[in-house]
């Protein structure tokens, strides 16, 4: 069985395509979405057609007239992409010719697929990113506004899922904070490498017409055009690099994800989702379920493995273009898609996330994470740390063995551990928040260091809106 869909390269084949080679072969189900890039790098190019004379200027027009509308009327609905067509770029094509007759050809000179799907990819994830970014921001200024408002919160700051030492909930928060400015840095940087524009570069090898690539790079808003047309048509580090960047975003969005499944177990009861946020159970009636950031943790996975399929996709083939590439698409489009509702659903959840500061308060309590505080103490006396170490260490080891905790240690009790404790105020030494509130230097969980990153942060998000 044959196909009956339109090749516009079938001149030099005496068979039409097999019907299964067809379906097998096709790409419109996945790249469809590049119809308005597809459309917009056309109209470039075929204005720098007639600018440069390779085709009439009156030819030219009609061209881009009749791809503006088509792409309102794409738009609108009232046009549709032919449903067997092999791909996007011969979906549009096929649909101007049908408008505007054979005139409609003239828009291939100078061009293959090759360098236009790069040019539509290009675009479509220069866009796809300036979405991320703002959906970042979105989450860094939930992040700022609840750290804002739980400046005073002490909660234990764990390392190996242990009570370590007393941190603030802001400060906490705002870690998340510079991941994210990192992830934005990531695609920033990243973006100015997309955005170098591939078409001219023809099949593989250039064209013979007097093109002029940097007007087509000005009219469509890239900042350079790539110097190699073998490297133009045949790269996908821009796909791969993007990819990489938002790995790394589905990770810091999976860390925060699993602290706050963690935080509102009843375990710990340090959080608590709202309503509209959480799910419930088809037969446990008093199950309230955090399945929305155990999806964004999931999903994480997902992002991983597309990074891996373009690696693996990309790493044996030879130069230039290989029909392989067609498959970055789906890869591609599908950590867009992902790390876009993963960013909005997570600032969603949250905002309707309430901390429960009497429980992390409670938490501090009792768990000896001042101990260093107690050592360094020590140290301000006089005597090494290491020896400091091993003093407080014997405390620890004692109020274990013995039931207590330090908030229950007396001046004679510590003094029984070292006389160096003799003016000491047992009941500060222990204090969670005190404790925090001593570490005042840039980048600790002192109150004034905290506000002085909150600051910090603010800035760094006008600079990011700038």
């Amino acid at each position: 069985m044959s196909s009956s869909a339109p090749k516009l390269w079938a001149g030099r084949f005496s068979q039409e395509t097999d019907a299964l080679v067809h379906q097998f072969n096709a790409s419109l189900h996945f790249d469809r979405r590049l119809w308005p890039f597809d459309i917009q790098g056309s109209i470039a190019h075929v204005k720098m057609l007639g600018e440069c004379g390779i085709i009439p200027v009156e030819e030219a027009d009609a061209i881009q007239n009749g791809l503006e509308e088509l792409r309102t009327d794409l738009t609108a609905g009232t046009a549709q992409l032919h449903p067997d067509a092999e791909d996007v770029h011969m979906a549009v094509e096929t649909l101007l010719t049908e408008r505007l007759g054979p005139v409609a050809g003239k828009l291939h000179t100078a061009r293959s697929r090759n360098d236009q799907v790069a040019t539509d990819l290009r675009l479509y994830v220069r866009e796809a990113i300036d979405g991320l970014r703002e959906r970042i921001g979105w989450v860094q200024d939930t992040l700022i506004e609840l750290a804002e408002t739980h400046l005073d919160t002490v909660l234990p700051g764990m390392t190996h899922l242990q009570h370590a030492q007393p941190v603030r909930l802001a400060h906490h928060l705002l870690a998340y904070f510079w991941m994210l400015a990192r992830d934005d840095e990531r695609l920033e940087q990243g973006r100015s490498r997309v955005n170098q524009l591939p078409l001219g570069a023809g099949a593989l090898a250039g064209t013979t017409f007097p093109i002029n690539r940097r007007r087509v790079a000005d009219l469509l808003g890239f900042e350079g055009v790539i110097e190699n047309s073998l490297d133009a048509v045949s790269d996908r580090d821009f796909a791969i690099e993007t990819v990489s960047a938002l790995a790394l975003t589905m990770m810091h969005l999976s860390r925060l994800s699993e602290e706050l499944i963690l935080w509102s177990s009843h375990e710990f009861g340090w959080a608590t989702m709202g309503d509209n946020v959480t799910t419930g159970s088809s037969i446990m009636p008093q199950k309230k379920n955090p399945d929305v950031a155990e999806l964004v943790r999931g999903k994480t996975g997902r992002v991983f493995g597309d990074l891996t399929a373009l690696l693996t996709l990309m790493k044996g083939l030879p130069l230039a273009y290989n029909k392989d590439m067609q498959e970055d698409k789906e890869s591609l489009f599908d950590a867009l898609d992902t790390a876009h509702i993963s960013l909005s659903v997570m600032n969603t959840l949250l905002q309707n996330t309430r901390f429960n500061t009497g429980r992390m308060a409670s938490a501090s309590h009792g768990d000896f994470s001042t101990a260093t505080d107690l050592a360094d103490y020590l140290v301000r006396q006089g005597l090494p740390f290491r020896q400091a170490h091993e003093v407080v260490g014997k405390i620890v080891g004692d109020c274990v063995h013995t039931g207590r905790v330090l908030e229950d240690l007396s001046s004679s009790d510590l003094q029984a551990a070292s006389a160096l404790f003799a003016d000491a105020d047992p009941a500060a030494l222990a204090s969670p928040r005190g404790s925090a509130d001593a570490r005042g230097a840039i980048g600790g969980t002192g109150r004034e260091a905290v506000l002085e990153q909150l600051t910090r942060a603010r800035f760094r998000r006008s600079h990011q809106k700038g």
